[in-house]
């Protein structure tokens, strides 16, 4: 399966549910309008960057390699350099540009490197596509998860590779829906049988760079919850609700706040209007 294809039906991801829920509108605009983004931040592209990185250091394992810490370096200037070189669309935060985050990433991953477990662990695919229909409703579910893993003892180790402000918590980590879908997901595609894991891979984005890896586990519960959230997300856009969630912490760094503006301040349905021609 090919994600980009798996896209372009209609769908709900993790990431999809996780939007509507912090703010229904900015999912209208994004998502269904695909209006385009006001600004990326540097934090998305430098994320991208860091994935694309770690992507291709397990692709080399799983045939046996490994790659050195310099190439390793060497792979993330070369893809930051395609990524953010010559950009005016990048959102810098404030004391980083280009050069710095070039800089700044190789020390990111020197401390994932040389933190990084050689834990022996049989690789079984990385970026992994998924599809799968919700019981009872006609919700197609997609994602990739970013490496999947199996054990001695045959458990599954399910990964997702993340770049972060700061480290998470345990509840962070337990609740994360990400990791939910995941699971469901895995269960769906031929994993019921075998013990689940789930782990994120954390590169901390800190004045002195960390990598940790939390661990942890989902229950018939936890799934059953977020199937539940699912239906009702997926029944809020059917139904054409999208509400501005203006109050939000998040509205200062959205790519979305003049479209946003613009249709709170409209008079009447004069943006509704415009949106759709």
């Amino acid at each position: 399966m090919v994600l980009s294809e798996l896209r372009q039906n209609d769908h709900l991801s993790a990431s999809a549910i996780l939007g509507y829920v912090d703010c229904s509108l900015a999912y209208k605009f994004g998502r269904i309008d695909k209006l385009p983004m006001e600004f990326k931040s540097d934090a998305l592209e430098f994320g991208t960057c860091i994935h694309r990185v770690l992507e291709e250091f397990y692709s080399a394992r799983m045939i046996g390699e490994k790659m050195l810490l310099k190439d390793v370096h060497q792979l993330f200037e070369t893809t930051w350099t395609g990524i953010a070189a010559d950009r005016d669309d990048i959102r810098y935060a404030e004391g980083n540009d280009f050069k710095s985050l070039l800089m700044y990433g190789k020390d990111l991953l020197t401390a994932w490197y040389n933190k990084l477990p050689d834990d022996q662990f049989t690789i079984l695919a990385i970026e992994e596509a998924f599809t799968f229909t919700l019981p009872g409703v006609s919700i197609p579910i997609i994602g990739a998860m970013d490496l999947v893993e199996e054990d001695s003892a045959g458990t599954i180790i399910i990964t997702d590779f993340k770049t972060s402000g700061r480290a998470y918590s345990k509840d962070e980590v337990d609740q994360n829906q990400q990791l939910t879908m995941y699971q469901i997901a895995a269960k769906r595609n031929g994993y019921a049988d075998r013990e689940i894991l789930l782990r994120f891979d954390t590169l901390i984005k800190t004045k002195t760079p960390k990598f940790e890896q939390y661990w942890t586990v989902r229950s018939e519960l936890d799934e059953r919850r977020l199937i539940k959230k699912a239906v009702q997300v997926w029944d809020g856009i059917t139904k054409g609700v999208f509400v501005a969630n203006d109050l939000s912490w998040r509205c200062k760094g959205c790519a979305y706040k003049k479209a946003c503006d613009d249709y709170l301040e409209a008079e009447g349905e004069e943006y509704d209007q415009a949106s759709n021609q």
